[in-house]
């Protein structure tokens, strides 16, 4: 099975029992945001047909943001430990292995912007996996950090969901005015 039927058979499980959709959104979440994770499994596309799937309008979107936003600060959490625990020998685990450059660009993104790094980084795939592990390897301010770090995970979740539920709305709206 490919990534991509694994990702529409989830997004069709939410959409079936969407007493799952909140657990499932914080498991994916938390894995986009994991150092190692992000860079194997693309989750924040799930994370989009989700959205798309829930709508802006229902009363379960607040909650799946809400599962969203702290599964992907509870992921950037770790990777900050882990960026604090094991310094720069981090590269030399796999996948991080697999991208020698990626550290130092992400190191070099911190040093210019600081806590912005982690707010913009969250938007930019490769970033998102190397920013927390910086700051953790630096050792930021832990409050600084997790300030920026909620903060941005719910900017996040929220510009995610609500794109989702922007191209779902446009599916409608092509099928009726094209009478599919």
């Amino acid at each position: 099975m490919s990534i991509q039927e694994y990702a529409d058979a989830l997004v069709t499980f939410v959409r079936t029992n969407q007493v799952w959709a909140v657990p499932a959104v914080f498991v994916l979440a938390f894995g986009e945001s994991i150092a190692f994770v992000s860079l194997l499994l693309p989750f924040w596309g799930m994370l989009v047909a989700i959205g798309a799937v829930i709508g802006f309008g229902e009363p379960q979107f607040w909650a799946i943001l809400v599962a969203a936003a702290i599964g992907a600060a509870l992921g950037d959490w770790v990777s900050y430990w882990i960026g604090a625990y094991f310094k720069e020998d981090v590269a030399k685990i796999w996948p991080l292995s697999r991208h020698p450059d990626l550290l130092p660009r992400g190191h070099v993104f911190f040093e210019k912007w600081g806590a912005w790094a982690i707010v913009i980084g969250r938007f930019f795939g490769p970033l998102r996996a190397a920013v927390p592990l910086i700051a953790g390897i630096v050792k930021m301010d832990w409050w600084t950090f997790q300030i920026a770090n909620f903060a941005s995970a719910f900017l996040w979740a929220f510009v995610l969901l609500v794109f989702g539920d922007g191209v779902g709305r446009l599916i409608t709206f092509a099928r009726q005015a094209l009478g599919w």
